[in-house]
């Protein structure tokens, strides 16, 4: 192999509802990235133990995101989709990766931070801690070139280069000797490396979608308020109530984006209808402002209602018998053991196990 073959990788968490915020910030991203990439999107139901071990329906939340992949448009007939658990490699190069990665790297990481809270270690389970060793053998079992990420996964990609660029000097005379590695230049040394340096993909319109209560924290699905977020299997009525109910300020929208600084909810909203409209925040405030919020919710309903409703209309669809989607799920699954397998194939020949 002269040059690592581009390939997309990427992921979602089976907990919770998905939300708007999922949606601009990572589906519609998949969807425009297949049309000139090689993709793999993955369920990763293996990381939701991490938030939460036991699950009262698992299958049912595992269902669901492959349902909404679908309905926004993945073609898993092009691409692959499965669910992480059905791919036993991914495990098992998470585990030489944990060898490979040092325990500091780990606690370093932000969200492993935020997601303690100060906790004594014992109360933390090592999966967390080691959440981001298994979201590097997630990309790199398929030695995948890049990967679409927030600004909360930038420093779990930048861990992930770090573990495969270990991998690769640790074991760089293997990896020669078993002549699989590409000739690479990581800064300005030169490494023959089995796995790539993967970049990230962050351009885009997507804005950080911020809670409809609150515009200074980030929509989530753990929000103990459902009025807080737009969840994609919401109906026109419910998007519409949260809409209406949505957190705004007394004043009139601004004609210029410098006028939305100190407004939270305002910028928010504004970001909201620009990304669903494929617009900049600058246009969208050449058609709105200085109008009460009194005019611009009913717009913003009426546009995310367009938006979003087909695909809450086909996701109900495919929730109602989920065969298609365990069918999709399966073929995808076998198509990702058989490219994950030809890697760990080779990385137990670079290790030195016996096959």
């Amino acid at each position: 192999m002269s040059a690592f073959k581009p390939l997309v990788f990427s992921g979602v968490q089976p907990t919770g509802n998905l939300h708007l915020g999922n949606y601009l910030g990572a589906i519609r991203k998949f969807v425009a990235l297949q049309a000139d990439n090689d993709c793999i999107y993955c369920v990763v139901d293996l990381h939701a133990l991490t938030a939460q071990l036991v699950h009262e329906d698992m299958r049912g939340q595992i269902r669901s995101i492959a349902a909404a992949f679908i309905a926004s448009g993945i073609d898993p007939t092009k691409h692959i989709v499965f669910n992480q658990s059905a791919v036993p490699q991914h495990a098992e190069l998470a585990w030489i990766f944990n060898c490979v990665a040092r325990i500091g790297w780990m606690e370093r990481m932000t969200q492993f931070k935020d997601k303690t809270g100060g906790k004594n270690a014992e109360q933390v389970s090592l999966g967390l801690l080691a959440y981001p060793s298994l979201m590097a053998a997630d990309i790199l079992v398929y030695r995948a070139t890049h990967v679409p990420v927030g600004d909360d996964q930038k420093q779990h990609l930048e861990l992930t280069r770090d573990i495969a660029q270990k991998f690769n000097i640790d074991f760089g005379s293997h990896i020669r000797s078993a002549g699989t590695g590409v000739d690479i230049v990581v800064g300005e040394e030169p490494v023959h490396a089995y796995f790539p340096m993967v970049e990230p993909l962050i351009g885009g319109p997507a804005p950080r979608v911020m809670s409809l209560r609150d515009g200074t924290k980030k929509m989530s699905k753990s929000d103990a308020s459902d009025l807080s977020r737009i969840n994609l299997t919401d109906d026109a009525d419910t998007i519409s109530k949260k809409i209406r109910k949505a957190k705004t300020d007394p004043d009139a929208l601004p004609s210029e984006v410098d006028g939305l600084k100190g407004r939270p909810e305002a910028d928010n909203l504004v970001g909201i209808y620009a990304a669903l409209s494929d617009k900049s925040k600058a246009e969208i405030l050449s058609q709105f402002g200085g109008q009460q919020f009194s005019a611009f919710k009913p717009a913003l309903v009426d546009l995310a209602v367009t938006v979003l409703s087909p695909i809450t209309d086909e996701m109900r669809r495919l929730m109602d018998d989920t065969t298609h989607i365990d069918a999709i799920l399966r073929d995808g699954g076998e198509r990702a053991r058989a490219r994950a397998e030809k890697t760990m194939k080779e990385v137990r020949d670079i290790v030195g196990f016996v096959q």
